[in-house]
């Protein structure tokens, strides 16, 4: 009888080791993934001004950007560029970056459209850039924010004014995202280049590509982290159940070689979304790479979706 206890006793501690080694591992993972301290932040704004052009980051300089800030609503300290239009206007884009840089990574598409007589605001998403937070929101708590953005849009320009809402990658979520809340009149049209369809399924996608790692039962633990230190969980995040609460047109954007978000994601936002929407399916480019392989195809095709929406 001894010996039974002794063996369903080492079985039970080893089984217990065994445990805590899984919820350990699947905490290193979750913070790895989710959490942003001051040196990232800093790391971001390099990544994004290093990936642009010289050309591109001397117009940014050349335009003296005003600084815009909100507080978020639990409390973090945002902060954002705004590039006015060479004349007078009402029409205003609102650019959203993607994971791991900075809102300098939207110079390239500020530029795109300051030429097209639009004012332009490039927020950095919460812990990211200048922005406070630890804690990477994928694209759902920044929605919130967003609309925080969209609201002091409105009271510079006006109750008349237009506002395009793009974002490629992370912001393409967040922009997508943020469509699905109750938003005023002035948001026209929404551009989403590289986005997924669900926060909890691009991270099992991470999981296993990324960290080479078995998705259970790490991802229902991280759900249940993000839940106890965040307040929200991961599988919250449904992107694609946000576009069947709007209306709003919108311009779907993917390479077909993206390995970064799963091509599928595409098809998934296209079905849910319930108002007017288009699609376009690079057929060889990766990841956000679709202006980079055809930059005046794409260009255009942005240009001639926002006509049919923007006055």
């Amino acid at each position: 009888m001894k010996t039974w206890q002794k063996i369903l006793g080492g079985t039970a501690a080893v089984a217990a080791v065994g445990a805590v080694s899984v919820l350990g591992g699947a905490a290193v993972v979750y913070q790895a993934a989710t959490k942003s301290f001051s040196h990232n932040r800093l790391k971001t704004k390099k990544r994004a001004i290093a990936e642009n052009t010289a050309d591109d980051n001397a117009w940014y300089l050349r335009h003296d950007p005003a600084e815009w800030t909100q507080t978020s609503l639990d409390g973090l300290i945002l902060r954002a560029s705004l590039v006015e239009a060479e004349k007078p206007t009402k029409r205003v884009a609102i650019l959203a970056h993607g994971l791991g840089h900075a809102r300098e990574q939207m110079i390239p598409y500020a530029r795109v459209f300051h030429n097209w007589g639009y004012a332009t605001l490039m927020p950095d998403a919460r812990a990211h850039g200048d922005s406070e937070g630890h804690t990477i929101g994928y694209g759902w708590p920044d929605r919130l924010d967003y609309t925080g953005w969209i609201n002091q849009v409105i009271a510079k320009y006006g109750d008349d004014c237009e506002i395009v809402l793009m974002g490629i990658s992370m912001g393409a979520a967040t922009v997508l995202a943020t469509a699905g809340e109750d938003l005023p009149h002035n948001v026209k049209a929404v551009i989403a280049d590289s986005g997924y369809a669900s926060v909890l399924a691009e991270a099992r996608f991470r999981i296993r590509h990324r960290y080479h790692l078995p998705t259970y039962p790490i991802v229902p633990i991280a759900n249940q982290y993000s839940r106890l230190a965040e307040g929200y969980r991961l599988s919250d995040g449904n992107i694609a159940e946000q576009l069947r609460h709007t209306h709003l047109p919108l311009l779907l954007i993917q390479g077909a070689n993206d390995q970064t978000v799963p091509v599928e994601n595409l098809d998934v936002l296209y079905r849910a979304a319930a108002g007017p929407k288009e699609k376009y399916r690079d057929p060889s480019a990766a990841h956000i790479a679709t202006r980079k392989t055809d930059p005046v195809k794409y260009d255009q095709m942005v240009a001639d979706f926002l006509k049919k929406y923007v006055d």
